[in-house]
């Protein structure tokens, strides 16, 4: 039965890649200009720099345009959001819980963005893309 899914493998992995793109592209915009929740409460540094990678990086992304430098740098971005943001910041009592899984320190969105973005790295554009097919 699942083997007819072998037949739309272009077709989901330009899905997944759209919207993955058009997902990432909001947390630029939150973080940039505020929409469509307003941005977070931390250091300007970290609204500013990953902030233009995300919303132009997702829409490159979302669109096919080289894709493959641009799903690689927002991997990176996403590992050391994981590894800044999440992973080494434990409260004072945590335990081993909280610097190894991603569901206690809040960093699942961030391991699986880098994961994805890591794929789409390796993959390239596929089809419905705006820069052609990469493969």
């Amino acid at each position: 039965m699942l083997d007819s899914l072998k037949n739309c493998q272009p077709q989901t992995y330009a899905a997944m890649r759209i919207v993955a793109g058009f997902l990432f592209l909001w947390h630029g915009a939150q973080k940039l200009v505020g929409f469509p929740a307003p941005a977070p409460d931390v250091p300007a540094l970290l609204l500013y720099v990953p902030g233009p990678i995300e919303l132009i990086g997702g829409t490159m992304i979302m669109l096919g345009l080289f894709t493959r430098p641009v799903a690689f740098l927002a991997s990176g971005l996403m590992a050391a959001a994981y590894f800044m943001g999440h992973m080494f910041r434990a409260p004072e009592d945590a335990d081993i819980l909280h610097y190894v899984f991603p569901l206690v320190n809040r960093g699942e969105l961030a391991a699986l963005y880098c994961f994805v973005f890591l794929y789409i790295a390796a993959k390239g554009n596929g089809i419905c893309s705006l820069g052609g097919d990469e493969d």
